[in-house]
């Protein structure tokens, strides 16, 4: 039975997804359901008697379907954050009954003709710039998805789209299963030499919470990276690094080699039938860099200037591990616990001397604290809306005039059902419309370290960055200031959506705001001013290696998707001729990874994943500003908030950003902060 209550807006606490009245069961036919809202006011737009306006048509297309956008964005979100085997098989059935509507619109002829008339008359309608972008947005949606196609080609179009939805969730759950499957028990105490106590503790109660005798080590983040970095086992971690680099690439009922080479080989598809040239012309030509040309240049250039560095410093990590354990190659299982001695050595640096000031409930309302300096919110902590798991906190924002911002959830913990990673999601977008401004709910889900019996949450520092980081795509979220949904808050093209986020992991660097947050978690001492300072001096601690790695994962996506993918049948062997150029550790059969590269094969980054360079470069250089100005500038600071996190898709982003920095971005600051200057 459909429970009607979630067709409507919810009669809930700021209209919040009353999570606690859902049941699994009710997904299936309320989202069918709202497909069938949502086709009547498709209907009800095309038969319109009046001649279309940008009104009756390009607002009235923008707006419709709210509900079901509403009701899919919690089913999916939970797909990622809270699953278990029901969702999966729902998500299976729903993918295609969605993928079938979004054809049914943007093949749809005669609502293209209504579009196509109001796009065609757009001189004559005095619209304002972000009337426009929108008006650009939905011609283009229905120009570059088939519209223009016949008829047995938007028949082609719906099938491919269609396998895609479904190989895609199928690729994400071959993921998820697999980090699941995995389990490592230590039963001999011997064998933790090197690892933090914390650490140790956490294994044993994970032992424990399973019946099991001993610690018990996985593949999610918070056990996996700190068995790499500090296990002095060597065959354990070559045991761990390999399980987690052979995800999905097993040739069992889990493997996702042929999964890979069935989107790939579709997307191509897809693209030649809208006639481009590739997958990532399609893509690119709705970013800033717009070409794959333009990207591949971008990424050689980075790597010209990093590749001799990363060679180094891997010279350099192949002599002090040889100096020190008489390690004759390096291989992967080696990278980050001879790279973490290394740093120790070179910084008196330790991440296990760091955790104790990074208490994750001080983390959280440092960057609470630093969103109130640089933009006026304020977050507090509220139990009257519903959530999805014990663990989520949920905040209400507003801003110092107490006037309503937005909803943000939070949820930081590793469980089963919950994919490994971090990332920001939205349940509903900011919009304008008669007049009320209807704010956004916003959440970041993170994999952190839990506490313990005798510990809370300690971070590392790398999990304070990446708290940072997320929580700057959910201030993008949350600031949102649009008239139109579909170009509120985070809708921005690809390249540009990594800037807030990025731009906000540089506080975590600077003296002024960790003096507002890292403070020891037992003595309540701020973080000691030489901890800092090593911060500071570590920050470009093998860069060119991190530069070099990231490179070749954009590179990797390229090769995907720049190409006709018809004649690959080998993924491994491409992958490995792929990574030929950037590769400094030796190859490992055992391995693939593309197999479990889920931001391509999955998340929405395929021909994208270049963009966290891409962006960078832009972070690097609005920091840059800030510190010229002040770290909480206040004039530098409304400059971006009222240019950059309000304005989501409503422009050009490099309108957006010059109109911020005065400026087009300038590399040089990426290379300076990265010493590669």
């Amino acid at each position: 039975m459909i429970k009607k209550t979630l067709l409507t807006p919810f009669k809930t606490k700021y209209n919040t997804p009353p999570f606690r009245i859902i049941e699994t069961s009710d997904y299936l036919p309320t989202i069918t359901e709202a497909i069938k809202m949502a086709k009547n006011e498709i209907d009800a737009i095309v038969n319109n008697p009046e001649s279309p306006t940008f009104e009756n048509t390009i607002v009235a297309l923008d707006f419709s379907g709210e509900q079901l956008d509403r009701i899919s964005s919690i089913f999916f979100n939970l797909n990622s954050a809270e699953t278990n085997e029901d969702i999966q098989k729902i998500a299976q059935e729903v993918s295609p009954l969605l993928s079938e509507f979004s054809n049914d619109i943007t093949l749809n002829e005669d609502l293209f003709k209504r579009v196509k008339a109001v796009y065609d008359a757009k001189s004559e309608l005095n619209l304002t710039v972000e009337q426009t972008t929108l008006l650009d947005k939905k011609y283009k949606g229905f120009s570059r998805n088939g519209a223009n196609l016949p008829e047995d080609k938007k028949d082609k179009l719906r099938d491919i789209d269609k396998k895609l939805s479904q190989l895609s969730l199928k690729f994400g759950e071959n993921v998820l299963a697999e980090t699941n499957k995995f389990e490592m028990l230590i039963t001999n105490e011997a064998d933790l030499s090197g690892l933090p106590e914390g650490t140790i503790e956490a294994a044993k109660q994970l032992a424990e919470s399973k019946d099991k005798e001993g610690w018990l080590f996985t593949l999610d983040y918070p056990s996996y990276i700190p068995f790499v970095t500090y296990a002095d086992n060597r065959e354990l971690r070559k045991r761990i690094t390999l399980a987690a680099g052979s995800k999905a690439f097993k040739n069992d009922a889990l493997d996702n080699q042929d999964n890979v080479l069935q989107i790939t080989k579709l997307r191509h598809e897809r693209a030649k039938l809208l006639g481009y040239k590739t997958h990532a012309h399609f893509v690119l030509e709705e970013r800033m860099a717009q070409t794959p040309e333009t990207v591949l240049n971008f990424s050689n250039e980075l790597l010209e200037k990093a590749k001799p560095a990363a060679q180094q410093e891997f010279k350099n990590l192949e002599n002090f591990a040889k100096e020190l354990d008489n390690i004759d190659r390096l291989e992967k299982w080696d990278s980050s616990y001879y790279s973490e001695k290394l740093k120790q050595k070179l910084y008196s640096l330790d991440d296990e001397k760091l955790k104790p000031y990074f208490k994750l409930e001080n983390v959280i309302n440092g960057a609470f604290t630093i969103a109130n300096k640089l933009f006026d919110l304020k977050f507090e902590e509220i139990d009257t809306i519903d959530k999805y798991h014990d663990d989520v906190l949920t905040y209400k924002v507003t801003d110092t005039n107490g006037k309503f911002i937005s909803i943000f959830y939070a949820d930081f913990f590793p469980r089963p059902g919950k994919r490994n990673g971090a990332w920001m999601t939205s349940y509903k977008p900011q919009y304008i419309v008669n007049g009320e401004n209807s704010r956004p709910h916003v959440s970041i889900v993170c994999n952190f370290t839990k506490p313990t019996k005798s510990k809370p949450s300690l971070l590392t520092f790398n999990e304070v960055t990446t708290l940072f980081h997320e929580f700057g795509h959910a201030l993008h979220g949350m600031l949102a200031n649009t008239t139109y949904p579909s170009l509120s808050g985070t809708s921005v093209f690809w390249d540009f959506v990594e800037l807030p986020s990025q731009v906000m992991e540089n506080w975590c660097f600077e003296k002024e705001a960790l003096e507002l947050f890292a403070t020891h978690y037992k003595t309540g001492e701020v973080i000691p001013m030489e901890l800092v300072e090593k911060i500071k001096e570590s920050a470009t601690f093998h860069e060119g290696m991190q530069t070099l790695r990231q490179l070749s994962f954009g590179l990797l996506d390229m090769s995907w998707h720049g190409q006709d993918p018809s004649n690959i049948t080998d993924v491994k062997a491409f992958e490995t001729d792929m990574f030929k150029n950037t590769s400094l550790y030796p190859a490992t059969k055992e391995t693939c990874m593309s197999t479990a590269f889920s931001h391509i094969f999955q998340g929405g980054y395929s021909s994208g994943y270049y963009s966290y360079k891409w962006a960078e470069v832009l972070d690097a250089d609005a920091f840059e500003y800030f510190k010229e100005e002040g770290i909480f500038n206040k004039t530098v600071a409304t400059k971006f908030k009222d240019n950059v996190l309000s304005q989501g898709g409503t422009e050009n982003p490099m309108t957006l950003y010059k109109r911020f920095r005065g400026q087009e971005p300038k590399p040089e600051a990426l290379l300076r902060r990265a010493g590669l200057i």
